[in-house]
Formats: C-alpha cells, sequence, structure tokens
C-alpha cells in the first residue's frame, strides 16, 4: 500500500520575529496616537492651571492691597479721632480748672458762713451741669470716632462680600 500524503492547504507558517516586530509596531502605533493626546491634554490641564492660579494670585493681592488699603484709612481716621477726643478732654480740664480757681476766689472773699454755703452751692450745680455736658459731648464724639473709623472697613467688608454698601 501506498502511503498518501496530504497537502496542507494552510499558508506557509509566519517567522515568530516578523510575528512580533509586526505586532510591536502595530502596538506602538496604537498606544503612540494615545499618549500624543493625552501629553497634549496634561500640557493644556498643566497651562490652564497656571494661568487660574495666576488669576487667583493677582486677586488675592488686590484683595490684600485693597485690606491693607482700608486698615490704613482706619488707623488714620482712629488716631484724628483720638487727637479730637484729647483736645476736646484738654478744654474741659481747663474749663473747670477756671472753674474751681473762680470758686476759690469768691470763697476767699466770702463774708459769711452762708455766703460761703450759697457759693459752694451755687459752684456745684454749675460743675454738675458743665460736667453733665462735657459727658454728652465726649459720647457724641466716641460714637462720631468710631464710625467714622470703623468706615473704611465696613466698606471694604461689604464690598468683598459684594453686600450693598
Amino acid at each position: 500500500m501506498a502511503a498518501s500524503t496530504k497537502k496542507s492547504t494552510s499558508p506557509d507558517p509566519v517567522p515568530v520575529e516578523e510575528f512580533a516586530e509586526s505586532k510591536i509596531e502595530k502596538t506602538i502605533e496604537a498606544v503612540s496616537t494615545p499618549v500624543g493626546e493625552v501629553q497634549e491634554n496634561v500640557r493644556k490641564a498643566v497651562e490652564k492651571s497656571f494661568a487660574d492660579t495666576r488669576a487667583s494670585y493677582a486677586r488675592a493681592k488686590t484683595a490684600a492691597e485693597e485690606a491693607t488699603g482700608a486698615l490704613e484709612s482706619h488707623y488714620s481716621t482712629a488716631a484724628k479721632g483720638i487727637i479730637e477726643f484729647n483736645t476736646k478732654a484738654l478744654e474741659a480740664l481747663r474749663a473747670n480748672a477756671e472753674a474751681n480757681f473762680d470758686f476759690i476766689k469768691s470763697v476767699i472773699s466770702a463774708k459769711s458762713v452762708s455766703e460761703f454755703v450759697a457759693l459752694q452751692s451755687e459752684h456745684a450745680r454749675k460743675q454738675a451741669e458743665a460736667i453733665s455736658a462735657q459727658a454728652k459731648d465726649f459720647a457724641a464724639l466716641a460714637q462720631k470716632v468710631a464710625a467714622e473709623s470703623a468706615e473704611p472697613i465696613k466698606s471694604q467688608i461689604a464690598k468683598a462680600l459684594k453686600l450693598p454698601v
């Protein structure tokens, strides 16, 4: 009997090296396209992040400068108010001292105990009125200074929080 030989109809096998090189090239080609896109997207994201950071820094710097200006204005106004308050205190002290000297002069020239008592009662009444008026003046001045010195900070906070002033 004769041996029958069958011919294989399958194509010639591709050598392993060619197959591997072909697969590697296809893989590199498939991966390199997305890698390029990823690199471009990362670059764009980093650039956007830098731009956002610069903008945030500029806003923070502007806000800090405005806050510093408001504080400087506050301190300047407060210092002027303190000077005005001290001037008023010195005027009150001078007026009270003059009233006391006038009282002492009049007491020295008093001829009787009843005249002394009348002078002292009159002086006490005038001093009570003067001190009451001075206290009202000081209170009004203190309110004015507090309101004026707080205004720059109040307006800065309203501006920062976007509130109506």
